[in-house]
């Protein structure tokens, strides 16, 4: 017993300091932006001031120098973390639908295939994809934002190890029934999945949110500019005063916080449970 709760108080202790660890900077951020400019010249005090809602007020509205308005970005951002996410879905669902239950010559080819994009470097297909983009006029629009990041190899790789959990005598039961293939993914597949479903949700939005390198080649316009990218410019415009703005700086990255950690809390119970469906 006593061998079973110094393990428990040191597991305990470890999780404990690894919050710390990640809750400290957060902290920080939030106590710059709860102070005016001058005060963060010596650095971020230790505690919060009141200047956290006319700070906030100050960047969703007017935001700094050469960016455009935070709401501005925020409504970008998701745009394209909503859009990528959906397109995702959309079309790694039919994919993993298509390898797992359907016999067809070269169906593990198309799967490895799909599945060997993921070894590519970013770099390798960067440029052609802007190419594209650019060949197409898609620059600085959502769906330049959008359509080329919405082929997942990830998420068809999930849904197909997911799928493949179904047992064989669900489909036939299902096709005495006389359910099509559309019937049996709508009516049995699909809500059989909600837990993975909102697991590769919850992957895939973060993803999209985070986007910055393809959001700053694809938009030269800083109305089309995503909170990401955005944060990176206000950095510049700061500096750029007598007093550099770090407290607002700070306020931007609480924001860009938000949306991601509401989608997270919102679906948390599911989205632990469709990664242990996903690894089961």
């Amino acid at each position: 017993m006593r061998d079973r709760g110094l393990s428990q108080a040191l597991r305990h202790g470890v999780l404990i300091f690894a919050a710390a660890i990640f809750a400290v900077p957060l902290y920080l951020a939030f106590v710059a932006a709860t102070h005016p400019a001058k005060d963060l010249l010596t650095g971020v005090p230790l505690l919060p001031a009141g200047q956290f809602g006319p700070n906030l007020w100050h960047v969703l509205t007017r935001g700094l120098p050469n960016s455009a308005p935070v709401t501005t970005l925020m409504v970008n951002s998701l745009v394209m973390a909503l859009g990528i996410t959906i397109g995702k879905l959309v079309l790694s669902i039919p994919a993993a639908y298509a390898v797992a239950f359907f016999r067809f010559p070269g169906r593990m080819l198309a799967f490895w295939l799909i599945f060997i994009t993921l070894m590519l470097p970013i770099n390798v297909i960067f440029f052609p994809t802007y190419e594209v983009t650019a060949q197409f006029g898609l620059l600085n629009s959502y769906a330049g934002l959008i359509l080329p990041l919405v082929a997942s190899a990830t998420a068809t790789f999930l849904f197909r190890q997911f799928f493949m959990t179904f047992p064989v005598q669900l489909a036939d039961a299902a096709r005495i029934d006389g359910a099509g293939p559309l019937r049996f993914l709508w009516s049995i597949v699909l809500p059989l999945s909600r837990t993975n479903l909102a697991a590769i949700f919850v992957l895939e939005f973060v993803y999209g949110w985070n986007q910055y390198l393809w959001p700053l080649v694809v938009s030269t316009s800083p109305r089309s500019a995503t909170v990401v990218m955005g944060i990176q410019e206000m950095i510049s415009a700061a500096q750029s005063f007598a007093v550099p703005q770090w407290n607002l700086v700070m306020a931007v990255a609480l924001l860009a916080m938000v949306p991601p950690v509401v989608v997270v809390l919102v679906m948390q119970r599911w989205f632990v449970k469709g990664l242990m469906a996903g690894t089961s």
